[in-house]
């Protein structure tokens, strides 16, 4: 899949090009439908699929007080949009500058850079443009007289509920991730990067990745037994969210994993990370033994429950974004 970082790049794309545009955050079933109409269309016409995105999310920049919590960061929205069977990402910066251009520049600048544009697939009720002043009606319009199709894709409703990104970030927060997986259509995961910590995990026998998230909406602090993909390769492991409260005082919330069977230094390398079960809420020791011997029995009971789940048929192989779920 080829990364682009301008429209005007979208003239090294072979056409006919079939844009798909949101901001896509979790790639959810809404959001592959609309993936999915440009792909089916582009094979039709021996054309190119392009995803057309924006980084950052545009109310971080346009009211970063309410911004919300991400599902996806650009980079894991990378990984996820490559396994669409897309031919291009463009991922356009999303400015002030650029939040001030209207409806119709936009979509002229689209014209003119793809080689020719025949389509754009978005979702249904889709704004776009300087203060959201461009809606269907608007691209309807400019599709006829530019000379492309507008395919509005209806959302995906899961038990009569339409899926959205918020509706996810708040089932995750809640901490129901198999309804956020069915909702998803995929397991939910966090892409982290790892930093640097303080070395204690190593020093009480269990050595942990610090994952530095990128503003995502994490599930509820505590224990969890894990699944985990590193450079290709899956690992078992178990999962700590929350402040640490027996080792410091409460700061910044960590997503700390140890990975089992595991050591070596992997500082700035991402890691994806699955939820598999809940083992227990964060709690306080009165003394770092005490930690120890929990911390050992939490890695006994995840290593058992991630045991039980590679066994699971035809799964072992799968990257952790197809699994079946289990459970602007």
């Amino acid at each position: 899949m080829q990364i682009l970082h301008r429209i005007p790049d979208l003239a090294k794309v072979p056409g006919p090009v079939h844009l798909a545009i949101g901001v896509f955050d979790g790639i959810h079933l809404g959001h592959q439908a609309v993936i999915a109409a440009a792909t089916q269309a582009a094979r039709q016409s021996a054309g190119s699929a392009v995803v057309l995105t924006f980084h950052p999310h545009p109310m971080r920049v346009l009211r970063p007080e309410a911004a919300p919590r991400l599902l996806t960061s650009t980079r894991h929205k990378e990984q996820l949009i490559g396994t669409l069977g897309v031919q291009a990402l463009l991922i356009q910066e999303f400015t002030l500058g650029f939040s001030q251009t209207r409806p119709e520049e936009f979509v002229r600048v689209l014209v003119e850079s793809a080689r020719p544009l025949r389509q754009i697939c978005v979702g249904k009720g889709w704004t776009f443009g300087a203060n959201r002043s461009g809606n269907i009606s608007t691209l309807d319009s400019l599709a006829r007289a530019h000379g492309f199709t507008l395919t509005e894709v209806p959302a995906v409703a899961v038990d009569g509920q339409a899926v959205s990104s918020t509706i996810i970030r708040a089932v995750v927060q809640r901490g129901d991730l198999a309804l956020a997986g069915r909702l998803l259509g995929r397991p939910f995961t966090i892409l982290g990067t790892v930093a640097e910590g303080n070395q204690l995990g190593r020093q009480l026998g269990f050595p942990t990745a610090n994952l530095r998230a990128h503003n995502e909406q994490f599930p509820p602090d505590g224990v969890y037994a894990a699944r985990a993909r590193y450079a290709g390769q899956e690992y078992g492991g178990v999962v700590n969210i929350g402040l640490r409260p027996t080792l410091e005082r409460p700061g910044e919330r960590l997503l700390e994993l140890h990975l089992f069977d595991f050591d070596r230094q992997i500082y700035g390398e991402d890691v994806e990370v699955e939820f598999l079960v809940f083992l227990r809420p964060e709690q306080k020791f009165n003394s770092l033994t005490d930690l120890v011997k929990q911390i050992e029995r939490d890695v006994i009971r995840a290593r058992a429950v991630y045991r039980d789940r590679v066994t699971t048929p035809n799964c072992d192989s799968m990257p952790l974004s197809k699994r079946p779920v289990t459970g602007w």
